[in-house]
């Protein structure tokens, strides 16, 4: 499926640029564009530069939830607001009354525009991230030629996803920085493994789908290790963050480079959906009462993490960070896929 063992991971929220994903297809990576958080319109035109190009490349969706948030989530969702309001006063910054309803075509991440816009316009892969695609959806990508990923997390969501029919899957352990792909209750429990290609072997053995191993590839050794264990390709998704064509803010960058931040966490508290960060002020001020409300909580806390960053803050804005983010470098995004490349 990919003709390059190294794959350049789809960062929503303003990080995946169409100025990195060139830079990571250029430099001989696979590039996936991140869809997550867009419109269709911004979906098209984020992938425009890629099609010009006219070699492969993928787009990762979100799949949003289908069903209505829980009343017990409510009722904690309406506590976790008036928690905020300290901390957004400080920035200057208003908590939402109420995040948008189930039925937003924000909460539902616009999937129903963006899927017909990648069914009257194909590319060569669409991955799918936070849950699965029904086998009548991944039936009508394959249909127009498109091949289907489905991120992962452990051996039992890969059966679930091999059951729709999807073409390989992203294998990503917990040591990933941002948001887990975990969709079963029992998901994200590639933390009872210690390393990437423990949970490989694990996965491989419930099924016999093609594999990309994802989370906490910080060095060629790491990628090496996982190419090791069977996988056909690896995504680097931190590695790229502090990178000349990253769109991450400049406040993200620098603190993937301070000595001041010692250790990175899994916390609900930005967004309602376990993500792992580098652990600032927010994250221990609020990931005991955050709750498992996704995407309600990130709607609640946006204007304030805004403001943070505004203000160039890094207390209360997320640092998405994967266990090795202390190896990030600074610079080109090819000399980083060129660095990795060399050495596999």
């Amino acid at each position: 499926m990919f003709i390059t063992p190294l794959i350049a991971a789809p960062m929503a929220g303003g990080t995946t640029t169409a100025a990195l994903a060139l830079a990571a297809q250029g430099a001989g990576a696979f590039a996936f564009a991140a869809g997550g958080y867009k419109t269709a319109e911004q979906l098209a035109d984020h992938i425009a530069p890629l099609r010009a190009t006219g070699v492969d490349f993928g787009v990762n969706l979100f799949v949003p939830r289908s069903t209505p948030l829980a009343a017990s989530a409510a009722a904690e969702l309406a506590a976790y607001r008036s928690e905020l309001l300290d901390t957004a006063s400080r920035y200057g910054a208003e908590v939402p009354l109420a995040a948008p309803p189930q039925q937003d075509p924000r909460v539902q991440d616009f999937w129903d525009e963006k899927l017909a816009l990648l069914l009257a316009d194909p590319v060569p892969v669409v991955s799918f991230t936070f849950g699965l695609a029904s086998a009548d959806v991944v039936a009508k990508l394959h249909k127009v030629g498109t091949r289907v990923v489905a991120s992962v997390t452990s051996a039992q969501e890969a059966a679930a996803a091999a059951a729709t029919g999807v073409d390989a899957l992203m294998v990503q352990h917990a040591n990933a920085g941002g948001h887990t792909a975990a969709f079963l209750p029992s998901g994200g429990t590639s933390g009872a493994h210690a390393t990437l290609p423990q949970l490989l072997t694990e996965v491989r053995s419930a099924v016999s789908l093609p594999l990309v191993g994802a989370g906490g590839v910080s060095s060629p050794d790491e990628a090496k290790a996982a190419l090791a264990a069977g996988v056909i390709a690896v995504a680097l998704g931190t590695a790229l963050i502090r990178t000349d064509e990253s769109g991450a803010r400049a406040l993200h960058k620098n603190a993937l480079a301070d000595p001041a931040y010692t250790h990175t966490a899994m916390t609900r508290a930005f967004t309602g959906k376990p993500a792992r960060a580098l652990v600032n002020d927010f994250v221990r001020d609020h990931s005991a009462t955050a709750p498992d409300a996704y995407p309600e909580v990130h709607f609640l806390t946006a204007p304030l993490r805004a403001a943070a960053a505004a203000a160039n803050d890094p207390r209360a804005v997320n640092l998405w960070a994967g266990t090795g983010w202390k190896s990030a470098q600074a610079g080109p995004a090819a000399a980083v896929i060129a660095e990795f490349l060399h050495e596999l």
